[in-house]
């Protein structure tokens, strides 16, 4: 039997494979994740876009760790309010959601300058070869599967808004109607594109065509951004929040993003109350499950005890903690949207985590570069005082979380979520999982979930009815789901080392995983 030398966790098939081939080649992490994410660009259309932003946690064999911010940045002013900055309303099937679009509603897209930055830093292989397989997807095409249509069906209004994404994702088959599962996606100006910017550079993206192009459309349509946006964007190295749980060390994206340090806390908070010592799934263990992330949820980090818990000064967090929540967090805008994840490890211990963003997507499209635009600036919970309102020239925080996972017997899980504001409690619930429970990776991803929100808690189809029917009783105002969802997060993991290499996908959304031989 040939030894395994990496692993890969993504959300679509021709996503893991760009990245199993980087491996195969003998690239390192950090190709593989590249080369994925172009992929997904690709194949998973909706989730993510070279118009959009992310983040990547990076650690290389040496033990150095990295956080890459290139989330959407804030326009250096508010230009505009204009027309084209319009509501439509998504369908997820048992609630409909609005959302704004149009110029006015994007944000300055980082992905690019992130892809080149991290490129320079960490990769081994040329970026012409890292990007191949994603410009060899995007002339051949992808098979629509029924995941990625379902995610076309939820927001075709954005892509039906403008004639551009209307010609290029419309069904071959049914007029007015966006590609089905089965149909083929060809998207051959999006393989020019990277085709092109892989030849000319990112200053043919920040200071060149796209930039002029971008900065074109705003200025005749009512958008914010102009060149001089696109020009002063760079990439912010953080270091990332370090979180000890167990016998785990947790690293993740840090302050101003929101999602890691409220992963920490629940965490935390889990710790002191001895989450461990109950069964999985019971009744005792939900409970507080729900308990912890309603206190996460209030966001008021100055009280963070909740009365039904109990006073104990053990469950308040350190004060330096919670005031690094309080200064970096409070003050940014918070992005909760639509995301996708890619978890990476190769044979020689470089781990990578990248989670990428498009919004919606904007319905906005540079012509002849198959790439949609972000719509980040269009979402009502950035704006709870209406919109316009968002302070000038700021990264934006998200809830992404992309992490590592260290166990002392060195193994290292890399992990990730999409799913808007689930993200925080899907991860954290993998994590309770893998530590407290010793789930393996497949179980501690694929067991069914909880979500309180708003006073809202949600249950996944998959608990016994006895617990929910109890669970139901202390939380009157619930929703128990008679499916699993991507509702509830798509955590995608990939784990290395002494113990070897594995990954799982999510299911929930559409995630697949693979190994790859030594």
């Amino acid at each position: 039997m040939k030894r395994k030398a990496g692993a890969i966790a993504a959300g679509h098939p021709e996503t893991a494979k760009a990245a199993g081939e980087m491996l195969r080649n003998g690239g390192n992490a950090f190709d593989a994740v590249l080369a994925a994410h172009l992929a997904a660009c690709v194949a998973e259309p909706v989730l993510t876009s070279l118009g959009g932003g992310g983040f990547l946690i990076a650690k290389t064999a040496g033990g150095e760790q990295t956080l890459y911010d290139f989330f959407v940045q804030t326009p250096l002013q508010q230009e505009n309010r204009s027309s084209e900055f319009f509501p439509i309303s998504a369908d997820f099937g048992e609630v409909q959601q609005e959302f704004h679009i149009g110029p006015g509603s994007i944000a300055t897209p980082g992905t690019v300058k992130g892809i080149f930055e991290i490129h320079s830093d960490l990769c081994s292989m040329p970026l012409k070869e890292i990007s191949t397989p994603a410009i060899e997807l995007a002339r051949n095409g992808v098979e629509m599967n029924a995941f990625q249509a379902g995610i076309f069906d939820i927001i075709k209004p954005i892509f039906l808004s403008y004639e551009m994404p209307k010609s290029i994702y419309g069904s071959q088959r049914n007029q007015d109607e966006l590609i089905r599962q089965g149909e083929i996606l060809k998207l051959p100006e999006l393989a020019d594109f990277l085709e092109e910017l892989v030849r000319e550079g990112e200053s043919w993206f920040y200071g060149g065509y796209v930039a002029d192009e971008i900065s074109s459309i705003c200025r005749e349509n009512g958008g914010h951004l102009s060149r001089k946006d696109l020009q002063k964007y760079s990439v912010i190295k953080r270091k990332p929040l370090e979180v000890t749980y167990r016998d785990a060390t947790i690293s993740i994206n840090p302050p101003p993003s929101s999602g890691g340090i409220l992963i920490g806390f629940a965490l935390k908070l889990m710790e002191k109350l001895n989450y461990g010592d109950f069964s999985p799934g019971s009744e005792e263990a939900l409970t507080l499950l729900a308990k912890v992330q309603e206190l996460t949820d209030h966001a008021r980090i100055d009280a963070f005890v909740d009365e039904t818990i109990g006073k104990s000064e053990d469950v308040i967090l350190d004060p330096d903690f919670i005031e690094m929540y309080k200064k970096k967090v409070q003050p940014n805008l918070f992005s909760p949207r639509g995301t996708t994840h890619i978890s990476v490890i190769d044979k020689d211990g470089n781990a990578a985590g990248l989670s990428t963003s498009n919004g919606e997507g904007s319905g906005v499209m540079i012509p002849g570069t198959g790439m949609m635009l972000n719509n980040m600036l269009g979402e009502e919970d950035l704006n709870p005082h209406g919109f316009y309102q968002w302070p000038e020239n700021q990264r934006m925080s998200s809830m992404m979380a992309p992490g590592i996972l260290e166990r002392k017997n060195g193994n290292k899980i890399i992990f990730g979520s999409g799913g808007s504001n689930r993200i925080r409690t899907a991860i954290l619930q993998v994590i309770l999982n893998l530590v407290d429970f010793g789930m393996p990776l497949e179980q501690a991803i694929s067991f069914p979930r909880i979500h309180f929100e708003k006073g809202l808690l949600n249950a996944e189809h998959g608990f016994e009815e006895e617990v929910l029917s109890a669970i139901s009783k202390t939380f009157l105002n619930h929703k128990i789901w008679n499916e699993k969802s991507l509702f509830f997060g798509g955590t995608h993991a990939a784990s290395g080392g002494p113990d070897g290499y594995s990954g799982y996908g999510d299911p929930r959304r559409g995630g697949v995983s693979l190994t790859v031989d030594a």
